[in-house]
């Protein structure tokens, strides 16, 4: 393994974000370019990536979850068939982010993430990381489902899931992964209630005039 892998593994997730708006300085970064610099550290800073949009407890323009949500999809399977490095189909990672738009949501995002790497610590080890990789990849799977539905402000809970799973798994913290189930599993049954009460004919306030 080269210098530079040994660095990217020794990085917490915010200095491996900031790295990537650092180095690409284009207007756009391809979903590809995103990927392929994070590559080295698996499965666990890719779903942190793709979690991140959804974790933000405001209201969204209609399709914006279930776009997010594909690669959430994508990962978690491959998660659970034990799949070693994660893949992305081409049309996905051809797909461009503003560099300023992604840069922005790491000035938002980093002061969160540094908040809960402090915590962070090997826990739980006797499990190995690649169980745990398909156990959340079983939980993932489930909250993308909850994220993709077209329901305001639901993605919430179980995007934040996601992406403590995820920084668990880069920390080998057996107890935030439990953590992070916990909270994604309260935010789907947030949705089943909200779906409940929506077929027993309730309607639900507008979140978009």
């Amino acid at each position: 393994m080269s210098t530079s892998d040994n660095n990217n593994n020794e990085r917490s997730t915010s200095e491996l974000l900031e790295n990537v708006v650092v180095v690409y300085r284009s207007d756009t970064i391809t979903v590809g370019e995103i990927k392929n610099s994070l590559h080295e550290r698996g499965f666990g800073v890719l779903l942190a990536i793709a979690a991140l949009p959804l974790c933000l407890p405001v209201p969204v323009p209609p399709g914006y979850t279930t776009l997010f949500s594909i690669p959430l999809f994508i990962f978690s399977i491959q998660m659970i068939i034990g799949m070693r490095a994660p893949w992305l189909p081409a049309w996905i990672e051809k797909k461009e982010i503003k560099r300023t738009s992604l840069e922005k949501l790491v000035i938002k995002a980093n002061p969160w993430l540094k908040k809960i790497e402090k915590r962070l610590q090997p826990r739980l080890t006797y499990i190995s990381v690649h169980t745990w990789e398909r156990i959340i990849g079983i939980f993932a799977f489930v909250f993308a489902v909850s994220i993709s539905l077209p329901i305001p402000l639901t993605n919430f809970p179980p995007g934040w899931g996601i992406l403590i799973m995820s920084l668990g798994l880069l920390s080998k913290d057996g107890i935030t992964i439990l953590i992070g189930m916990i909270v994604g599993t309260i935010g789907v049954g947030i949705t089943m209630i909200i779906l409940v009460l929506l077929w027993m004919g309730m309607s639900l306030p507008s979140f978009y005039g």
